[in-house]
């Protein structure tokens, strides 16, 4: 059996900044990542590699911001008044918040703070960032009809 759409793919991995080498996630010593393949559960360039490979394949690829969490976009950045955090004792920089947007709700850090003003950032952390991805593929298996209809794996913990 080989990874394309609508499989369960397990997977080892370790994710590093390409430019700069500094290891941004892995799951080393962890449990492996599980995801939906054509799902979108992953970065477009990852899923698209991955695409054809069999259990006990090793994978190595890098990842453009286009095809990774995508280019930094400055009409994400926006100025708010304090008054909209209303509630929170102290709004400090670096702090994020759950926020609504017309997509859906979004993470926004706080990356300035001016008098009454605080500016705001929604892109995401690794936009812009070129991404080196290797591992290896563990499993792979059908997907579930309850699955294939929620666009995700169900395990242990999922409350469907």
């Amino acid at each position: 059996m080989v990874i394309e759409d609508k499989k369960v793919v397990s997977i080892q991995f370790t994710v590093k900044n390409a430019e700069t080498g500094d290891v941004i996630e892995s799951s080393e010593g962890a449990e492996p990542l599980i995801y939906l393949h054509g799902f979108k559960n992953l970065v477009p360039g990852l899923e698209n590699a991955l695409t054809g490979k069999a259990v006990g394949d090793s994978y190595e690829v890098t990842v453009s911001p286009e095809e990774g969490y995508g280019v930094r976009d400055e009409s994400l950045v926006q100025q708010v008044p304090m008054a909209a955090f209303q509630g929170i004792e102290k709004v400090e920089v670096g702090m994020e918040f759950q926020a609504d947007s017309p997509n859906g709700p979004v993470v926004v850090e706080v990356t300035a703070i001016e008098g009454d003003m605080v500016t705001v950032d929604s892109n995401p952390p690794l936009a812009c960032v070129t991404l080196g991805f290797h591992g290896v593929i563990e499993e792979i298996r059908e997907a579930t009809d309850s699955e294939l209809e929620h666009g995700h794996i169900h395990g242990p913990d999922c409350k469907h």
